[in-house]
């Protein structure tokens, strides 16, 4: 385990520090029979809001988000099918999964009309989810998104690093699955990998892991990419997030989006890997919040 990383107290950054302002209920829910782990913050009454995180990831990379967001919407972050300390039924967990599973967290909450915000697959999932229920949607969020392009030794990459860490859940190969989502050393923070270590270490995990990794497999990705036909049709608000010092497929995928998308909004932020909302939570909340209000 790292020290912590900065010289002044006044600088230490947590998941608890992001949250420590923050109500918020955390607890599980019945999402169609699976047993979901969920935290909430906001005005029940509020515009809803979810949150869908990435690849094997669980609701605490939205710890900085929580807060701000809150204040003006009915934050729901949870941890998708096979992932955090959600159930992991034994079946791949291929797009039409995940999107029905986000669905069944929405009837669970009486909610039946949300913007989302999705990070990587959770971008990917957001946006399958609008083009198949487009009543359910007010606006997306897109981080570093997901579902256009294929990159082979990206997902070689992905598959290599994520399958050492399920198979030998030690704290250097966790931590060395946040130098590809995080860019600066100092923000991969100690709470996010011990969150992930726990995880991974769970009854069921390196198996889970298995069906979540599916996506990789260039067969299976195939057939739940979204086309450019698909995205052209897209008719809600987007708000794509560019990680500008990353040129990668992720940058990419938000660039091409611009011109495909019928109503998008593009800001890009500096200094930041694929997780910008967790690396620059006060850039993105700004834009987010801003987008979200019709005020960008």
């Amino acid at each position: 385990m790292t020290t912590p990383h900065n010289s002044s107290m006044d600088d230490y950054r947590s998941i608890w520090t992001d949250l420590a302002t923050t109500s918020f209920r955390q607890g599980y829910i019945d999402a169609g029979g699976l047993r979901t782990r969920y935290v909430q913050a906001g005005p029940a009454d509020a515009p809803a809001l979810l949150m869908l995180h990435g690849t094997g990831g669980s609701w605490e990379t939205f710890s900085g988000n929580l807060g701000p967001f809150a204040a003006q919407f009915n934050c729901i972050a949870f941890d998708m099918v096979g992932s955090g300390y959600t159930d992991k039924p034994d079946v791949d967990y291929e797009i039409g999964v995940y999107v029905e599973h986000a669905r069944a967290v929405m009837t669970a909450f009486g909610i039946e009309r949300a913007s989302f915000i999705g990070v990587s697959l959770g971008a990917w999932i957001a946006a399958r989810f609008a083009l198949t229920y487009p009543q359910m949607i007010d606006k997306l969020i897109l981080v570093s998104p997901a579902g256009l392009i294929s990159n082979a030794a990206n997902m070689a990459h992905i598959v290599a690093q994520r399958s050492q860490a399920a198979d030998a859940p030690t704290w250097e190969n966790i931590r060395n699955v946040f130098t590809r989502l995080i860019l600066l050393e100092k923000n991969r923070i100690d709470d996010i990998v011990a969150v992930r270590r726990a995880i991974v270490s769970l009854p069921g995990a390196k198996e889970a892991m298995k069906h979540i990794l599916v996506l990789q497999d260039p067969e299976i990705r195939q057939r739940n990419t979204i086309t450019e036909d698909e995205w052209r049709q897209l008719a809600a608000p987007v708000l794509l997030i560019g990680a500008i010092d990353e040129q990668d497929a992720y940058l990419e995928t938000a660039q091409r989006l611009r011109s495909l998308l019928p109503q998008a909004s593009y800001v890009e932020i500096a200094q930041v890997g694929h997780w910008g909302h967790f690396e620059d939570p006060a850039a993105f909340n700004r834009a987010g919040i801003a987008f979200l209000l019709g005020h960008g």
